[in-house]
C-alpha cells in the first residue's frame, strides 16, 4: 500500500512542482513591478484574505472534513449516493460562499478595517498611510470572487482525489499562476499601479481553474447540478467536521492572518517582507509535506472505515519519515543559501538591497519552524480520517492563541522578524499537541524504526549543511553577472542533493525502504 501511496505522493509533488515552479515566476515578476513598499504591502493584504480562504478550501479544513465522509459512502454505498452527495454539497455549498462573496465585494472597507486596523486608524486621521486603506478596499473587491471559484474548485479536486485521480487538482493551481504573470505583463501599463493588474489576475485564475475542472468531473461521470442540501445527513456531518477543522489544520494560515493585522501597525514594507518569505517556506512545504497529505487522506479514512488500526499506524509512520526526510535538507538549504535565493528571484526592478536584507530575517525565523509545519500536514488527518475533529479544535485554539500571545512578546523587539518567530514557536507547540494527542487515544506512536531513521536524517543534514556552506564560501568562480549567480545557486543545490543523499545511502538507507517499513 506505501508503494501506491508514493507513487500518488510522487504524482502530486510533481504537479505540485511545476506549480510551485510557476508561483516562485510569480513571485520575481511581482518583486519586478512593485517591489516591497506601500503598493506591494496593499495587493499582498488584498490577496492574502481570499488566498487564505484558498487555503482553508483547498488544502485545510474542506478536503479534512468531506473526504472521509465521501469516502465512506463511497465504500459503503457507491456512486449513485456519491454523486448525490456531490450535488448536495455542491448546491449548499454554493450558496452560502455566493452570500459571502457578495457581502466581501460590497462590504470591503469593512473587512479591511478589522484586518489592515493600522491602516484604517491612518485614513480616519488623515495619516501618511491613509491610501492603503482605500487601495486595499478596492483591491478586496477585485480578488475577492476568487473563493467562490476555488470553493468549486476544492470540491471536484476533493471528489478526483478520492476516486485517485490526484494529477488533475494537483495541477490546477498552475492556471492562477499563468492568469497572474500573464495579466501582470499585458495589464501594467493599463492602471495607474500594477497591483490592479495583479488582482485582475487572481480573479481570472480562479474562473480558469473552475473551468479546467469540469470535463474531468463529466468524464469521471461525477458532474452534476447542485442541490440545496442543508439537512441532508451527510451535508450536516460535513458541516459538522468542516468547521472545527478550520482551527485544527490551517493553524499555520490563521497565524499569519493575525501576523498580518499586526504588521499593518509595522513599519512599511513589513507585510512584503513576511509575504517573500513565507513563499520560499510555502515551496517545500506544498511540494512534499501537502503532496503527502493529500494522498493518505483517503487511504486513512478508508483504513478506518475497514476497521484496520495496525495499518493506519503504519500509514501515519510512514508519512512522517518521508516528510522529515524532505523537511530537514530543505530547512537546512533555505537557511545557508537563503541570501542567495533571495538575490536571485527577488533582488530586481523595484525590489531593493535593504528589502533583500529584511527578508532573509524573516526566512530564518520561519525556517526554524519548518519541520513543524510540514508535519502537522501529516498528523492531522490522523484525526479528520476518523472524524475527530474535537481534539484538534482545542489544539487549534490553543497554538493560535499562543501566537498571539508570542506576537504581542517578541513584536515590540524584534518587529515583523517577531511575528515570524512567533509562528514558527506556535507551529511547533501544534504539532507536539497534535501528536501528544494521538498517542495518547492510542492511534499513533512513533516507531522505535523511525527515530533511528531521524537521527540518520539529523546527521546527514549536518553533513550536507556543512559541505554546502564551505562551498557556497569558497566558490570558485567570480559572481557578478546574474547567470553567474544562477549557475552558483544551481551547483550548489546539487551539491546538496548529492551529498545528502551519499550520506542517507551510507547510513543504510535504499529506496525500496519508501515502499514500506523502514
Amino acid at each position: 500500500m506505501h508503494l501506491a501511496l508514493l507513487r500518488s505522493g510522487l504524482i502530486v509533488s510533481f504537479m505540485t512542482l511545476i506549480s510551485r515552479v510557476l508561483g516562485l515566476v510569480r513571485d520575481v515578476v511581482i518583486a519586478t513591478l512593485v517591489g516591497a513598499g506601500v503598493n506591494a504591502d496593499v495587493y499582498f493584504f488584498a490577496n492574502r484574505i481570499p488566498n487564505f480562504l484558498r487555503r482553508l478550501f483547498a488544502e485545510g479544513a474542506f478536503a479534512q472534513a468531506f473526504v472521509p465522509v465521501l469516502t465512506e459512502v463511497k465504500e459503503k454505498h457507491g456512486d449513485d449516493e456519491v454523486r448525490e452527495l456531490v450535488a448536495k454539497v455542491a448546491g449548499t455549498l454554493g450558496v452560502i460562499v455566493t452570500l459571502i462573496t457578495l457581502f466581501a465585494v460590497i462590504a470591503s472597507p469593512l473587512i479591511v478595517m478589522v484586518f489592515g486596523t493600522g491602516w484604517f486608524i491612518e485614513w480616519m486621521n488623515d495619516g501618511p498611510d491613509a491610501g492603503k486603506f482605500e487601495m486595499a478596499s478596492v483591491l478586496l473587491k477585485i480578488t475577492f470572487p476568487y473563493l467562490f471559484f476555488i470553493t468549486f474548485v476544492a470540491l471536484s479536486g476533493a471528489v478526483l482525489n478520492t476516486y485517485n485521480k490526484f494529477a488533475v487538482a494537483a495541477f490546477t493551481p498552475v492556471f492562477l499562476n499563468i492568469a497572474i504573470i500573464v495579466c501582470a505583463i499585458t495589464l501594467r501599463d493599463s492602471f495607474s499601479d500594477p497591483a490592479y493588474a495583479l488582482a485582475i489576475g487572481v480573479f481570472l485564475g480562479g474562473l480558469i481553474q473552475f473551468l479546467f475542472q469540469l470535463p474531468f468531473m463529466a468524464k469521471a461521470g461525477l458532474l452534476v447540478l447542485p442541490k440545496w442540501g442543508w439537512n441532508d445527513v451527510y451535508v450536516k456531518r460535513i458541516r459538522i467536521l468542516m468547521l472545527p477543522a478550520i482551527l485544527g489544520v490551517s493553524v499555520h494560515q490563521l497565524n499569519a492572518l493575525v501576523d498580518t493585522v499586526i504588521a499593518s501597525f509595522l513599519i512599511t514594507g513589513s507585510i512584503s517582507w513576511l509575504y517573500y518569505a513565507d513563499r520560499l517556506i510555502e515551496f517545500p512545504l506544498g511540494l512534499f509535506g501537502i503532496g503527502i497529505a493529500t494522498v493518505i487522506l483517503p487511504s486513512l479514512s478508508k483504513l478506518h472505515s475497514n476497521d484496520d488500526p495496525q495499518a493506519f499506524q503504519n500509514t501515519i509512520d510512514w508519512a512522517v519519515r518521508f516528510v522529515l526526510m524532505l523537511a530537514f535538507p530543505a530547512m537546512a538549504g533555505l537557511m545557508i543559501l537563503g541570501p542567495l535565493i533571495i538575490e536571485v528571484l527577488y533582488l530586481h526592478g523595484k525590489f531593493t538591497p535593504d528589502d533583500a536584507m529584511h527578508v532573509q530575517w524573516a526566512l530564518v525565523a520561519y525556517c526554524s519552524g519548518l519541520m513543524s509545519y510540514m508535519t502537522v500536514k501529516v498528523l492531522a488527518p490522523g484525526y479528520f480520517a476518523r472524524q475527530d475533529t474535537k481534539t484538534p479544535v482545542r489544539i487549534g485554539i490553543i497554538s493560535m492563541l499562543a501566537n498571539i500571545v508570542f506576537n504581542f512578546m517578541l513584536a515590540p523587539f524584534f518587529g515583523f522578524v517577531g511575528l515570524a518567530i512567533a509562528t514558527a514557536m506556535s507551529g511547533t507547540l501544534n504539532a507536539a499537541l497534535l501528536y501528544k494527542g494521538l498517542h495518547q487515544q492510542g492511534v499513533y506512536k512513533i516507531s522505535r524504526q523511525s527515530l533511528i531513521w531521524i537521527g540518520k536524517l539529523l546527521l546527514s543534514t549536518a553533513l550536507m549543511g556543512y559541505v554546502v556552506w564551505l562551498s557556497h564560501v569558497n566558490w570558485p568562480l567570480e559572481v557578478t553577472a546574474f547567470s553567474h549567480l544562477l549557475i552558483k545557486l544551481f551547483g550548489l543545490i546539487s551539491i546538496a542533493i548529492v551529498c545528502y543523499f551519499i550520506a542517507l545511502f551510507s547510513l543504510g538507507f535504499r529506496l525500496r525502504d519508501l515502499k514500506s517499513n523502514f
